[in-house]
């Protein structure tokens, strides 16, 4: 069954995201006990390795250099562009897109300064790239629907504005992006540049947290929300890899080292990495605990988990899959007072003040009510996908 269900992902990948369908008339982040018990090693390259097959007919990329074998490159099926970036986003207001979004429906949260953005997981799904500029800033919204990573990047590297397409090709199951000006290649769990011109430049991370539609909505009431009219037609809200995060599941174009057994390979996970030091929640334990206090990389953080929203991979519709929730992680500084933050069974608080604090890190209720926590770079990955490219990942254990 389950070899079934991939041969229909195959085809609907193929047929469904290619791109011959004719088009329709914050505040400043932080940057990012079970080990895996294998050694990390750096990838032998073959010099005389040929780049991946068709590569240079669809590329003008310097193929001569890259920090990965290309025998780790697979092609997802469609060609360069065939899952088409949105490079000019079009915005509606919140009560337009509550006719066409429902309430546990994932959409990817991203703030800068007083610009509050909303990108429905059901678009994303079928573009995977979004080339935005939020509150001024440039930035590349992204999501791989195989690794369930929503990440976002500033785009500006060495004082250049990049705008990023599909390759059509994949490393660990996870999307390969590359840049207009020089093509060379990106990974999208790393944000690292892997071949050509630009290889070993470092995308930054700008916080993305995946929340359901319905707290966005209640939160930014005069925030913008990514419209359907793409200038492509496709059909969003429908899930073309229904079915894909059954827990019992393998990973699908995986040909990466093999998963620590530390969690199932599609298990979920929230991750940070900071100096160093990367660590991964499991949703199960977060859904338990609600509220982790830890330190990664001599940083004291804390992550918090809240019910409600859907999996977009888990039905055919991406707003009617099974509740997994979502996480995001937080500074437990404030002022200079390092707040230890618990779960009385209905509301986060910290022990300090007692005041109330939601899932966006804002105090709600208390004598902090108004403060926001500076928000820590976290990024959701299945647990296959975070560990090949982090083996020396720590998992949290309470």
């Amino acid at each position: 069954m389950k070899n079934i269900m991939l041969i229909v992902l195959v085809l609907l990948v193929s047929l469904t995201s290619c791109g011959t369908a004719e088009p329709i008339p914050a505040t400043q982040a932080i940057e990012p006990t079970s080990t895996v018990d294998r050694p990390i090693s750096s990838p032998t390259l073959d010099p005389n390795e040929s780049p991946p097959r068709n590569a240079q007919n669809e590329f003008k990329t310097d193929f001569t250099r890259h920090s990965v074998p290309y025998s780790d490159i697979l092609s997802g099926g469609p060609p360069k562009d065939g899952i088409p970036a949105i490079d000019q986003p079009q915005f509606v207001s919140v009560q337009e897109a509550d006719s066409w979004l429902r309430s546990p429906e994932p959409v990817i949260l991203i703030e800068v300064g007083e610009d509050a953005r909303a990108y429905p997981i059901q678009i994303l799904m079928w573009h995977e790239i979004v080339n935005d500029t939020v509150g001024g800033e440039p930035l590349i919204v992204t999501f791989c629907p195989l690794c369930n990573t929503a990440i976002a990047f500033k785009r500006t590297v060495d004082g250049q504005v990049l705008d990023f397409g599909t390759t059509g090709r994949l490393r660990y199951s996870n999307l390969i992006m590359y840049d207009r000006p020089t093509e060379s290649w990106w990974q999208q769990a790393t944000g690292e540049a892997i071949v050509g011109e630009l290889l070993g430049k470092q995308l930054e991370f700008y916080p993305a947290t995946i929340i359901a539609w319905e707290d966005f909505a209640d939160q930014f009431p005069d925030g913008q929300v990514l419209s359907q009219d793409t200038g492509f037609s496709r059909s969003y809200g429908r899930n073309p890899y229904f079915g894909y995060d059954d827990i019992n599941n393998s990973p699908f174009l995986y040909d990466g080292p093999r998963t620590p057994n530390q969690l199932p390979p599609i298990a979920r996970v929230l991750t940070i990495d900071l100096n160093g030091d990367a660590v991964a929640y499991p949703y199960d334990t977060l859904s338990e605990l609600v509220v982790i206090n830890d330190v990664v990389g001599a940083m004291e953080v804390s992550v918090f988990w809240q019910s409600g929203v859907a999996s977009p991979l888990d039905t055919s519709d991406t707003a009617t899959g099974r509740d997994v929730g979502t996480g995001a992680a937080f500074s437990r500084l404030v002022n200079g007072q390092l707040l230890t933050f618990t779960w009385d069974g209905t509301l986060i608080k910290d022990q300090g003040t007692n005041s109330t604090w939601d899932i966006f890190g804002r105090a709600t209720d208390g004598e902090l009510q108004g403060t926001q926590l500076t928000p820590v770079v976290a990024i959701n990955h299945f647990w296959f996908s975070w560990a090949a490219f982090k083996p020396e990942t720590r998992v949290y254990v309470p």
